[in-house]
């Protein structure tokens, strides 16, 4: 029988620690001294890292999350892969959560997630976030936009951005300003308590720009060219994918053109301190890694 433990003061457990966000955080947590708990679902791929434990939980499993999570006192939890019974993980989570005694979650969310936004996973997220409203847990959530760190892979092979976005913009936000703005909260929770933070970068450039920017960097001609939704779907037909994914594909874009992802905040800034990070100096920082190759 699974019971439930008084949380440890301090004690963060983390989720998605194999993965480039949660990694990020758990790095950064353990070079602060931190004491963390990894809940992965494969032990042998959690990164070994100082005042670090790891249990083994995926997020459908609720006895095993409740006993992964018993004695937190906070927990990161960064959103589940991205299949159509998502919800039903993400609230099982939760509700394990609740169940082991956290005090406090903090759910990565997306930017503008709402029941009829545009990008339909969004939509998944505003289901999680109203299910942890009414969980009874203390919450933060951060809606990240689109991760500036991954635009360059929109480019085809042949160095090309196909995509119905027209002109709209996107505020794209490098990882290191979430894993850096999660940190913030996560040691200090109680501040945050019951907040709702949208994460962006500090401009919001069309895709032409992003083309641009990447062709400037790798030396390479890179460009952007607009589909219409029909095409969209046509030309991502040949990958076989289900069509809830090729529906998330093509939604990508269309909530672009439809203006959901371009305003700019001043959430980063104002939970790191310093100036979110423009996808022209993420670039430079990169250099190769960011590469449309």
């Amino acid at each position: 029988m699974v019971t439930t433990a008084q949380p440890t003061p301090g004690l963060i457990a983390v989720t998605g620690s194999t993965g480039q966000l949660g990694g990020r955080v758990a790095r950064r947590l353990a070079a602060a001294g931190v004491a963390q708990r990894l809940v992965v679902r494969e032990p042998a791929r959690a990164p070994r890292l100082p005042a670090a434990t790891v249990a083994r939980a995926s997020f459908g499993e609720h006895d095993a999350a409740r006993e992964a999570l018993a004695g937190a006192a906070t927990v990161l939890m960064i959103s589940a892969a991205e299949t159509p019974d998502r919800v039903a993980q993400h609230t099982t989570f939760i509700d394990a959560a609740a169940a082991a005694g956290v005090e406090h979650l903090v759910y990565i969310s997306f930017y503008g997630a709402a029941p009829d936004c545009t990008f339909t996973l969004g939509r998944d997220h505003a289901a999680t976030e109203r299910h942890l409203q009414g969980s009874g847990l203390r919450y933060t959530v951060l809606r990240d936009n689109l991760y500036a760190d991954f635009l360059p892979a929109l480019v085809g092979p042949d160095g090309v951005i196909r995509g119905p976005a027209g002109d709209g913009r996107v505020a794209a936000v490098a990882q290191d300003d979430i894993a850096d703005a999660a940190v913030a909260v996560l040691r200090d929770p109680p501040r945050h308590a019951g907040a709702t933070y949208s994460l962006t970068g500090p401009e919001a450039p069309t895709l032409h720009d992003v083309a641009a920017l990447l062709a400037e960097t790798t030396g390479r001609p890179i460009t952007y060219r607009p589909e219409t939704v029909a095409e969209a779907y046509a030309s991502r037909a040949v990958y076989g994918a289900p069509g809830w994914q090729v529906d998330a594909w093509v939604s990508t874009y269309t909530a672009i053109a439809a203006g959901e992802l371009a305003a700019v905040t001043d959430d980063v800034p104002a939970l790191t301190g310093r100036p979110a990070t423009s996808f022209a100096e993420l670039l430079r920082r990169g250099g190769p890694a960011y590469s449309a190759e």
